[in-house]
């Protein structure tokens, strides 16, 4: 990451931005998933299993198929990108099982980390261009959804250094675990990531319940229905 003279906080400046608004998002996240060379740093509430358009030249796309977002993660890290996920919740539960159809996605702690106080919403593509705003990585934040269906998001763009820089060591202070120390609701940390060796951030998916009464019984006969004749003679 590019170190350069930190600006004071109170200095006002004026810098280029680009305004995102609601389905705008989703182009400025499929560019960045798309184009990212060196390193892709997200910060981010919620994480869910966003569908997006296959990369181009795929043969999904030549489907005109949507694949999730983790298939666009693995691709990151394949190329050999940097690739850090923060986020403060447990990923959806959809997320979590198309993340165990990608094996190169199996050491999470080396890209996807929890930290239950992070609430900002940031995007940094290669330390050079920077989103803030407030979309969630999710399907419905990031513009994925349908008209009347996706949420109501605002963001901008900037490729202004300091505000990146800015960004990046908040980010990388999170990141590293250097807020854990004094954090004060350490108790209720699932991973603290101070740790010498971070944890590992998923829980095991939880297999699907049963629904009562769906299916067959174990020994593949018809059920005999409560009160029949043949339950009486038994």
């Amino acid at each position: 990451m590019r170190r350069l003279p930190q600006v004071p906080d109170t200095e006002t400046r004026q810098v280029p931005v680009r305004w995102l608004e609601d389905r705008a998002h989703y182009d400025f996240a499929l560019r960045a998933l798309s184009r990212a060379q060196h390193s892709l740093w997200v910060a981010t509430a919620n994480l869910k299993d966003m569908h997006l358009e296959a990369p181009i030249g795929s043969v999904a796309r030549a489907s005109k198929r949507f694949v999730s977002v983790t298939d666009y993660f693995a691709g990151l890290l394949s190329r050999g990108v940097e690739l850090r996920i923060l986020l403060a919740a447990q990923p959806s539960g959809p997320f979590r099982q198309s993340l165990g159809k990608q094996s190169s996605l199996a050491n999470t702690p080396r890209w996807l980390r929890q930290c239950p106080r992070v609430h900002l919403k940031l995007i940094v593509v290669d330390g050079t261009e920077l989103y803030l705003g407030s979309a969630n990585l999710t399907g419905a934040g990031m513009g994925a959804k349908g008209d009347g269906r996706r949420n109501f998001e605002l963001g901008v763009v900037t490729s202004d250094h300091v505000l990146v820089d800015a960004a990046q060591r908040r980010f990388d202070r999170i990141w590293s675990g250097r807020e854990c120390k004094g954090c004060r609701v350490r108790d209720k940390c699932p991973a603290p990531l101070d740790a010498s060796e971070p944890p590992a951030t998923l829980e095991p998916r939880p297999a699907p319940r049963k629904k009562k009464g769906a299916g067959p019984p174990a020994s593949g006969r018809r059920a005999t229905p409560r009160g029949s004749r043949r339950a009486r003679s038994r």
